[in-house]
């Protein structure tokens, strides 16, 4: 519509702008014929006709002036319409422009409203999670107490059931130890009697029966000390230290019948496992019957504390 009204104007440009050109150029050319025409002699009728001829051609002039400036104004009307409806084209597209940037500026800030929502429950979302995350380690940090306190707490009931087991081992010992050194006192008080009532028979003839006693109490103590090397021997157990040149002394003690009741280091081979190894070999003779043909006083003097050096070549 805008070109076609465009189209129109220019058809009526060029037409008017040859009109006016036209009348100016006339109205040129009677200035000139006016200013140059020479003075002639007056005459009436002559100067009538010439005045008719400028009256005709007055009106001449003024019908064509009328006719250019209807014509110009049957151009300019189209040209005004035109120029009125591009105008109110400008104004509509002016209108429809704002009214498009309000749409845009609507869309853009119910975008940035959603954008702000999205960001807030995102914000919201990170803050859920985190609190789940932190509640999570809280719970792992209670957990983990919880363990610790129960290890904790089940260590030291193991350490009281421990401390009670051992106490109860030591008490155990105790009453062993306590019946054994009863029973010991018991058979050393019957050996005692015992010898009290041999040496009360034997009071009449002391002297001889002790002459006698020492006699055959050398000859049995040198089979005794052969029968007690043997006996210690047959229960030793040689450790991987035990080397030649070794010596140990100990010194074993004894009843009167015979039983093992102590041995110890007297003397050390400077070799701890063979120490002990001899040590344990004379305990674990426990008891050598044979004691028995000594009589008392020999026993004490020979037997009662009897020291023994022992050699792994031996």
């Amino acid at each position: 519509m805008q070109q076609t009204e465009r189209s129109q104007s220019e058809s009526y440009f060029w037409p008017v702008v040859w009109a006016v050109g036209l009348h100016v150029l006339m109205f040129a050319m009677l200035f000139v014929s006016f200013a140059f025409t020479p003075e002639l002699p007056p005459a009436r009728p002559v100067v009538q006709a010439t005045l008719y001829q400028l009256q005709s051609q007055s009106q001449a002039t003024t019908q064509t002036t009328q006719k250019v400036a209807g014509e110009a104004q049957k151009t300019s009307a189209p040209q005004f319409e035109t120029e009125r409806l591009e105008q109110k084209k400008a104004e509509e597209q002016k209108q429809a422009q704002a009214e498009a940037q309000k749409v845009a500026a609507a869309k853009k800030a119910e975008e940035q409203k959603q954008a702000e929502e999205a960001r807030k429950a995102e914000a919201a979302k990170k803050a859920e999670a985190d609190k789940a995350a932190e509640q999570k380690r809280q719970a792992d940090i209670a957990k983990k107490r919880a363990e610790e306190e129960a290890k904790k707490k089940a260590a030291e009931e193991a350490k009281k059931k421990a401390a009670a087991e051992e106490a109860k081992k030591k008490a155990a010992a105790a009453e062993a130890a306590k019946k054994k050194a009863a029973e010991d006192a018991r058979r050393k008080a019957a050996e005692d009697q015992k010898a009290a009532a041999l040496a009360e028979l034997l009071s009449d003839n002391v002297q001889n029966q002790q002459a006698l006693a020492e006699t055959h109490g050398d000859q049995v103590a040198g089979n005794l000390d052969d029968l007690i090397i043997k006996l210690i021997t047959e229960n030793w157990q040689r450790p991987m230290s035990a080397r030649r040149g070794m010596s140990v002394e100990l010194l074993i003690q004894m009843l009167p019948d015979g039983t093992v009741t102590n041995a110890s280091v007297s003397r050390s081979s400077g070799d701890a496992p063979f120490d002990n190894s001899a040590v344990a070999a004379v305990r674990n003779v426990g008891r050598i019957p044979e004691m028995q043909q000594l009589d008392r006083a020999t026993f004490d003097r020979m037997y009662r504390q009897r020291r023994v050096i022992f050699k792994p070549e031996d």
